[in-house]
């Protein structure tokens, strides 16, 4: 969910795919795992998807979430889901600058996408909420986006027989705010993307699967040089750490500032996974940047002047072909079977 400001669903496998699909255990038997091209697969390189104890992984509480991040019910004027700022062909992101929310009320933030959320040590740009359960209400009772009440959400879920039933069978218990963030949150952990160009390559030892010139943005992406990874690292393409990229000298956003009140961590934002760039423009918590040659060009040229600017923001001094190779390879982190997957959509 979109949830970036103030606060800005039936595990279904397609019966051509297996006459009979059993749970299986994963890697460490913490997750269960469907059989095909089904959810809770752990891809090579990841770690286990971590669950909270009073929200372990099931069908039923995936099936409810899947039906509730769908829902526009979760708005007061019934007009918008999470899925209307989340679009799962986008990566579970926006092609909105901001996005906007119930009587069009404008958006402060660009919509994050949503892929491997569940991986994130903490959430919203300022990283203020520590749990994804807790981030769901987020956005809900935010003015600018849903501006509803959980509370009340949960009075009309509780009229409708078919919620009623799902939320027994996954919780046993009647529909209540718990229910309904547990089970959204829930869904939002299936969204496990890892199966990339870039991670074929990798993790799965193909070889041919990059261009050369995506084997050569991907040294360049790596190096001391350009040290993209120095902040875009691991197998989830962020190191979680808040920043200030210069991308202005005055900003209207105060980042994490918002949440410690210091001075120092003005404008400061957590560091977005790179995964899926290619289909979650535009880019930057504003929406500033359009194209990947965009945001190649802001870091090739060391950005603008702010008291907080990161060191790690120098200017690079790459050739044209450098560029292009750049963004060839964060094109490469593309994963086309995720944001293809028809058990994520509505």
């Amino acid at each position: 969910m979109k949830t970036d400001f103030t606060g800005n669903r039936r595990i279904l496998v397609a019966a051509i795919l297996l006459p009979s699909i059993f749970f299986l255990a994963c890697k460490k038997e913490a997750i269960p795992q469907l059989q095909g091209r089904g959810i809770m697969v752990i891809p090579e390189g990841f770690p286990e998807m971590p669950f909270p104890e009073d929200n372990q992984f099931s069908r039923e509480r995936w099936e409810l979430g899947k039906k509730l991040f769908y829902d526009p019910i979760l708005s007061v004027d019934n007009s918008i889901s999470c899925a209307s700022c989340h679009k799962a062909n986008l990566a579970f992101a926006d092609d909105r600058d901001f996005s906007p929310g119930v009587e069009n009320r404008p958006g402060v933030r660009n919509a994050p996408s949503l892929a491997n959320v569940g991986y994130h040590p903490y959430y919203l740009r300022e990283g203020n909420v520590p749990t994804l359960e807790m981030q769901v209400p987020v956005p809900v009772q935010e003015e600018n986006e849903f501006a509803h009440n959980m509370v009340l959400i949960a009075e009309l879920l509780s009229a409708n027989a078919e919620y009623q039933k799902m939320a027994t069978e996954a919780y046993n218990r009647e529909v209540d705010p718990f229910v309904i963030t547990r089970a959204l949150a829930t869904f939002q952990r299936s969204l496990i993307s890892g199966n990339s160009r870039y991670d074929k390559y990798h993790f799965q030892g193909d070889k041919t699967v990059l261009s050369e010139s995506e084997k050569r943005g991907m040294q360049l992406f790596f190096s001391e040089r350009a040290k993209c990874g120095s902040c875009h690292g691991g197998f989830n393409f962020t190191d979680y750490s808040f920043q200030n990229n210069g991308l202005d000298t005055v900003y209207s956003d105060p980042g994490r500032m918002r949440l410690t009140g210091l001075p120092g961590d003005e404008s400061l934002f957590k560091v977005p996974s790179l995964r899926n760039v290619e289909v979650t423009a535009p880019y930057m918590h504003n929406g500033k940047f359009q194209t990947l040659m965009d945001v190649v060009e802001h870091y090739n040229s060391g950005g603008k002047n702010h008291p907080n600017k990161s060191s790690r923001v120098q200017e690079l001094n790459l050739s044209q072909q450098e560029k292009i190779d750049l963004a060839a390879f964060l094109e490469s982190l593309t994963d086309d079977e995720f944001i293809s997957n028809t058990l994520f959509k509505e």
